[in-house]
């Protein structure tokens, strides 16, 4: 975007054209109103129109249209296309312009449709596609609730004109503005974003209340025009992202917009808010709009292939994400460095778990203390309507190849999609809340070695001593003793101690295994509750006693017949079968994020415990 601003600049110095006193006149008059509507069968070669957009403010525009022809099936079987060329001292001046899609044509006083798609790049004439009014008016007339419903498509079959190379026929980029975001993040909500249409983002801000409970405003949806900007907020709150486009047609109840889809996701839930125009960047390569978002006026219900369907006055479902980020190195006033956020996302799966992520990330970086030589430690919550919060522990280590704010990122949103895009999930997702501590070291620790100071040979019921040689990152070694009780139901023979990390018990107990199914959403419930944290050292006893782990809960210590009966379920890759039980006997703190393993030889005499 910064080079597309510099190539503008270079190309189109200076401000755009001012107004001939003729399209003052046009503007104060306003886009026509209640003419009714144009039918695309009556579409031509060499009729003129009007189009209406916003070039700077608020208030839309004239710009002159010459119809070139219809595009039979440009835009798909059945959906046709008008092609025109824009006229006028400012469209010339700045081209076709992403942002500007949804911008109302009209010949006479009769609505024809929306400039919605650009031809081409680097042309000289500023040409557009325009998406016909009946086809956007099939949006229009969808329930509020409909669901895996699209276009029908209207246009005729008569013969016209043949459509283009399809390569260079694209719907108008809706650009996104993100307030508040540095460039790591966009480049990675760009990535994440790679082939959804909304890898484009735009220079711009928030509104003057980043209120997250912003009621709509009745004056704001009043003096809506055809050809006013409005966004749609994927994020908003503390900081924002949202998309812009233009108003093609408005009734009492909504409006629609755009010309095509943003997300082509059908019915969506998004918050409608007027946008103010700073500017107009006009470039040969990608012309775009600098916007500020503005005022909630309702919610975007529909985003269907013709148009997106905003209805006045409705407030969107939203998810909220509170994040608290400290640091332990630093104090303000003898307390610990803090900042909080309160931020609400998008409800929808292809994109809620890359917007948390990316959410995070931004959080992370924002602070004047973001080092290469800080880790993180993310705890918090999931809370799911209708079941307990979902723990959240995870650590991003300073060092790693991939640097620690994105590894918390995405190990965040990871962990969230596990639960999010659950099959099973009926209810809503009430809240994230994140907790971050930031740590200005490394946090790894290293298990050298574990041996037993009591001895190996036991009686069931004995305490034994196991003493644990750690080396945390670049510091000496030290080692910590651990006290295990041993149980009394153990019978005389061998048994083996495991002194080990998180990932290794937590393997140990339920072993990786490729599922025929999908884990439904409460046993996912139960994988994430049962994880260990990273940072423990952990002493668990191996016995020789079947052990089985399924739907996310270990069963130990099984009888013969037990075992038997679950053989099908092991068979089918639903359940885990293991020869050996683990017991956790005994945990304490590791300083950090701990790696490694060692195994204990323990000889249990006769006597003792229950004999």
């Amino acid at each position: 975007m910064v080079l597309c601003a510099a190539m503008a600049l270079l190309l189109f110095p200076g401000p755009l054209p001012a107004q001939t006193s003729l399209e003052k006149t046009a503007v104060a008059a306003g886009p026509p109103a209640g003419g009714g509507f144009f039918p695309l069968s009556e579409v031509h070669r060499g009729l003129t129109g009007t189009a209406w957009t916003v070039f700077t403010g608020s208030t839309p525009e004239p710009m002159q249209v010459e119809i070139l022809g219809v595009l039979r099936g440009a835009r798909g079987p059945g959906h046709d296309m008008i092609l025109a060329q824009l006229h006028g001292v400012k469209p010339e001046y700045t081209g076709v312009v992403a942002g500007m899609s949804g911008s109302p044509v009209y010949i006479g006083n009769r609505l024809v449709g929306a400039l919605s798609y650009r031809i081409g790049q680097f042309t000289k004439d500023p040409i557009a596609g325009i998406t016909p009014i009946e086809q956007m008016l099939e949006v229009r007339d969808l329930p509020i609730a409909a669901e895996g419903l699209g276009t029908k498509g209207l246009g005729t079959r008569e013969q016209g004109q043949h459509a283009p190379d399809q390569e260079n026929v694209q719907a108008m980029e809706t650009p996104l503005v993100m307030s508040g975001f540095s460039p790591e993040a966009i480049r990675l909500w760009q990535q994440k974003m790679a082939g959804t249409g909304l890898e484009m983002v735009a220079a711009g801000g928030m509104g003057a209340a980043s209120d997250v409970d912003t009621a709509p405003s009745a004056k704001a949806i009043a003096g809506l025009l055809p050809g006013s900007a409005v966004s749609a907020q994927l994020v908003r709150g503390d900081l924002e992202i949202a998309a812009t486009c233009t108003v093609t047609y408005i009734d009492a109840k909504q409006l629609l917009a755009c010309g095509h889809s943003i997300l082509q996701a059908g019915p969506v839930s998004l918050p409608m808010t007027t946008a103010d125009v700073v500017a107009t960047v006009a470039s040969p390569l990608n012309a775009f709009k600098i916007v500020n978002t503005g005022e909630t006026i309702g919610a975007f219900s529909e985003d269907r292939d013709a148009a997106i369907r905003g209805v006045f006055g409705a407030r969107a479902h939203m998810i909220p994400v509170h994040i608290r980020v400290h640091d332990t190195g630093r104090e303000v006033n003898s307390q610990i460095a803090e900042r909080k956020l309160n931020i609400e996302v998008l409800d929808l799966p292809s994109l809620t778990p890359q917007a948390i992520a990316v959410v995070l990330f931004q959080s992370l970086l924002q602070t004047n203390d973001s080092t290469a030589e800080i880790s993180y430690h993310v705890t918090g919550s999931i809370d799911l309507d209708g079941y307990p919060p979902s723990p959240l522990d995870l650590w991003a280590s300073a060092g790693d190849s991939t640097a620690a704010p994105m590894v918390a990122a995405l190990l965040t949103g990871e962990r969230f999609q596990r639960l999010y895009s659950n099959g099973t999930r009926a209810g809503a997702v009430n809240a994230v809340n994140l907790d971050v501590e930031a740590i200005p070291r490394r946090v790894e620790v290293e298990l050298e070695a574990a041996r037993l100071i009591s001895g190996n040979m036991v009686h069931a019921g004995d305490t034994v001593i196991v003493e644990a040689t750690l080396r945390p990152w670049r510091q000496a070694s030290r080692n910590v003793r651990i006290a295990v009780k041993l149980p009394a139901r153990l019978s005389a023979g061998n048994v083996r101690l495991m002194v080990s990390d998180a990932g290794t018990l937590d393997r140990t107990l339920d072993q990786p295994r490729q599922q025929s199914h999908p884990a439904d959403l409460n046993a996912a419930l139960a994988q994430a509750r049962g994880q260990h944290a990273a940072d423990r050292i952990y002493v668990s006893l191996l016995v020789p006693e079947t052990q089985a782990g399924m739907e996310g809960q270990i069963l130990s210590s099984l009888p013969l017949s037990v075992a038997n009966t679950l053989e099908p379920l092991r068979a089918a890759q639903d359940a885990s079968l293991n020869g050996e039980s683990a017991e956790l006997e005994a945990d304490v703190p590791a300083g950090g994020v701990l790696s490694g393993f060692q195994l204990l030889n323990l000889r249990v005499e006769p006597g003792g415990g229950l004999n």
